[in-house]
């Protein structure tokens, strides 16, 4: 189909950018790589009236070391994450989840920012960035703020981000050295949303684990950080039972539907195997 008409911005700098979401209000998006946006204009399941494309804002775009602190523009690509150096040598886990994100023509164009800011449960690295620890920059006219990752997703599509705000950065604590982490996903075929994936970070010192964090995608109407399942980890040297017990904290706040992609028990049951491949490939990983 064809999207509805539409006006189109370019704006050069957020200011200018949060000044148009705030003149047009609700009948304005905003658009970075256009995944999201532009297949549901033309199913008509969006219809603004006001288009605010980002990719004129040089400061936007980019990925940083800042003292003990990653930060990644919002309009930087899958694409960039996967031929970056820093995150190479610092988190890992990003490079591996995007190089499992769609297809490449995808990942050349596809931006973190959109990806984390649109509050799709299938996207892959809002999970992730909750097991990071991670929090995202957001402008508005009433300034700037710091909003956890953790606390970001409200409900599917709906997140803490302000109609008239502009998500700016992820901005991610530089995970320990040495750490160790995975992220597992089963999917029915390339280029699909998970049927359920797992983000597990580990921290290991004399065989115990020191620190854990972990998060699920796609078995909730959020992404989910699962607290209990990250903490069965620590103090232990992640034996059978830690394991296990860490799998059955983690399925246990899963709330996934039936769909094509299988039965809500089957997804569940999934997300647990998800987990326990990563944890095992998070301690091998770990130094």
């Amino acid at each position: 189909m064809i999207p509805g008409s539409f006006e189109y911005h370019r704006p050069g700098s957020v200011a200018e950018a949060v000044a148009l979401l705030s003149r047009h209000s609700d009948d304005a998006r905003l658009l970075a790589g256009g995944h999201s946006l532009i297949p549901m204009m033309k199913l008509r399941m969006a219809q603004p009236e006001h288009i605010v494309d980002l990719q004129d804002i040089s400061t936007l775009h980019g990925i940083a070391q800042d003292g003990d602190t990653i930060v990644i523009g919002a309009l930087t690509t899958q694409n960039d994450v996967i031929g970056s150096n820093v995150l190479a040598e610092t988190c890992p886990i990003l490079r591996e989840a995007a190089l499992l994100i769609a297809d490449p023509q995808v990942r050349y164009c596809g931006t973190v920012g959109g990806n984390v800011a649109n509050g799709d449960p299938g996207n892959d690295m809002p999970a992730i960035m909750q097991a990071l620890n991670a929090s995202y920059r957001a402008e508005g006219p009433n300034g700037v703020r710091n909003i956890a990752a953790r606390d970001f997703y409200e409900a599917s599509f709906f997140t803490a981000l302000g109609e008239d705000e502009v998500l700016t950065q992820v901005r991610i604590p530089t995970p320990a050295a040495g750490h160790g982490a995975a992220y597992v996903k089963q999917k029915r075929k390339v280029g699909d949303y998970a049927t359920a994936a797992a983000a597990v970070i580990l921290s290991v010192s004399g065989g115990n684990c020191t620190a854990a964090s972990i998060a699920l995608t796609n078995v909730g109407d959020t992404p989910l950080y699962a607290e209990a399942a990250g903490q069965a980890l620590v103090g232990t040297n992640l034996d059978a039972a830690a394991v296990d017990a860490a799998v059955q904290a983690a399925q246990a706040i899963t709330q996934p539907v039936s769909d094509g992609r299988g039965p809500a028990e089957f997804r569940t049951h999934v997300a647990g195997i998800a987990v326990r491949r990563a944890i095992a490939l998070a301690q091998e990983r770990a130094s």
